[in-house]
């Protein structure tokens, strides 16, 4: 199952029990397309919202077990009803990715790092949470680890994508750790790694670190391929941080990214760790 377009999609179907890729796929067929109407092509952003409260539509009949309304979703939200139902799992969790995706079709700007982690309980969360559930592994302790891995890959997502989000005119960065450390959209703008941009960002890669690790133990916690998977995916996260930092938080001309060499050396290290 291809995951390089939904980044925060934590699970590859060849490490998965076969009882669970049927909804784990369904799963990520539903965030994929989701995604994709808030992120992808040139619609109107009205029209995006509107297929977005399409699928708030088609999960409100999921909850009600009746048919639904537009047939065009049928393939999506057939295959989803048989999964939700099948392992009881919380519709809420799909409405906040929806939430979410909805507020990035308006929302470019972060006012401080509760909103944006906020949004991350909203984009990232879910998931993990979701897997959870599959795995009949829910409880509070694992679902507080989960959020702070799903939340830190998707922090380290940002830092490593400044560049590229600019590009989108969106700024992930915390605009009131942006003043306090005196960095400007200008200076985004201009691809400038000056001691100011440099000092923002070791805070922000400090922070998604020390979430990581928070959340790190919860790898041990589970059994078998699916907790080999999330130690590698741990790794993963370090890893693209550690890169941040030895291009000298650089993201403008060194987007950080893993080679197989890199993967080979992070599965081994998930193996023995």
């Amino acid at each position: 199952m291809p995951v390089d377009h939904y980044e925060n999609f934590p699970v590859a179907s060849f490490l998965l029990p076969a009882r669970l890729r049927e909804p784990v796929e369904a799963i990520y067929a539903f965030a994929r397309s989701a995604d994709d109407i808030a992120d992808e092509g040139d619609a109107l952003p009205v029209m995006r919202l509107a297929q977005l409260n399409d699928y708030r539509r088609a999960l409100h009949a999921i909850e009600q077990n009746r048919p639904f309304d537009d047939p065009g979703l049928a393939p999506i939200f057939e295959r989803l009803a048989r999964n939700i139902h099948q392992f009881k799992l919380p519709i809420g969790l799909f409405r906040d990715l929806l939430d979410a995706f909805s507020q990035d079709v308006g929302k470019t700007r972060y006012t401080d790092f509760a909103e944006l982690t906020d949004y991350c309980r909203r984009s990232a969360n879910p998931v993990g949470r979701l897997l959870l559930c599959l795995y009949r592994a829910e409880t509070p302790d694992n679902l507080i680890m989960s959020d702070q891995i799903c939340t830190s890959l998707q922090l380290i997502n940002f830092w490593q994508d400044v560049a590229i989000d600019w590009q989108k005119q969106r700024i992930y960065l915390p605009l009131a750790d942006m003043q306090r450390f005196g960095v400007t959209e200008a200076d985004i703008n201009a691809g400038v790694v000056s001691h100011e941009f440099s000092a923002l960002m070791d805070f922000q890669v400090q922070r998604a670190r020390s979430m990581m690790r928070h959340g790190a133990p919860l790898a041990r916690r589970l059994p078998g391929r699916i907790g080999w998977e999330l130690r590698l995916m741990v790794q993963g996260g370090l890893a693209i941080l550690d890169k941040i930092e030895a291009n000298g938080y650089d993201v403008f001309r060194h987007r950080p990214t893993l080679g197989k060499t890199d993967w080979l050396r992070l599965a081994w290290r998930a193996t023995i760790r």
